[in-house]
């Protein structure tokens, strides 16, 4: 859930012939940046982000930005959950955990190309519109809980892959417990909004292999259930 500065709504609502010129350009962007998984592509062109988002920004949701949603937080721009995703290489048989659902974007897009998604967020009220479009959209293989996304979900551990969408000073030990041999994990990290980059994590039988990946911006991870 990246970090926007929020830009100014646009006035009018665009027509049809226009979303679907948005949306072939949607995908373009998407090649221009890096994303060459034809898996993760043909997944991000199934979901539609314009579902995730609502509102004032709705006629933006085919840019290549970050988008204000409810609860203070945001949807990350295509173009890092499209990297993000290519990053965990995952495979059909996998089972996913994220933390931190937001829109429920990522998880939709995970949920194409893997056998089963938890995903976790600390704020009630985007789990259950996070839901409600899971099932619009005939996604039965998420499973979205309120909780503490920094405890990861021990009790279904462990995963094949962990996907964090939200910044951690350091890779999240419980987290990684949770990770299987041979399991990758693609986490934010850095001290401060300004200065993060994007992790890959391998757990190994000896330990844990580090890669950075590129320089990101996301909202913080925070412990605890949000009140509202």
């Amino acid at each position: 859930m990246s970090e926007p500065t929020a830009p100014e709504p646009e006035e009018t609502a665009p027509s049809a012939e226009e979303l679907a010129e948005r949306k072939m350009r949607f995908l373009f962007a998407l090649r221009s940046k890096g994303v060459t998984d034809q898996r993760v592509l043909g997944a991000m062109e199934r979901i539609d982000r314009g579902l995730f988002v609502r509102n004032i920004f709705a006629g933006r949701a085919y840019e290549d930005m970050p988008l204000p949603i409810a609860c203070g937080q945001t949807i990350s721009q295509p173009s890092i959950v499209a990297l993000m995703t290519q990053a965990l290489e995952t495979s059909p048989r996998d089972t996913v955990l994220e933390v931190g659902t937001g829109s429920g974007y990522q998880a939709a897009v995970l949920s194409c190309l893997v056998r089963r998604v938890y995903t976790v967020d600390r704020h009630r009220r985007l789990v259950r519109e996070a839901e409600g479009l899971f099932r619009a959209l005939g996604l039965p293989n998420i499973v979205a809980l309120a909780g503490d996304g920094a405890l990861g979900l021990p009790d279904q551990a462990p995963f094949d892959r962990i996907l964090v969408t939200a910044a951690a000073e350091d890779p999240p030990g419980l987290l990684l417990s949770q990770l299987k041999i041979g399991g990758i994990m693609v986490v934010p990290v850095g001290q401060s909004d300004t200065v993060q980059s994007l992790i890959r994590v391998r757990r190994l039988e000896s330990g844990y292999d580090y890669e950075e990946l590129r320089p990101v911006r996301f909202v913080p991870l925070v412990e605890g259930l949000a009140s509202d």
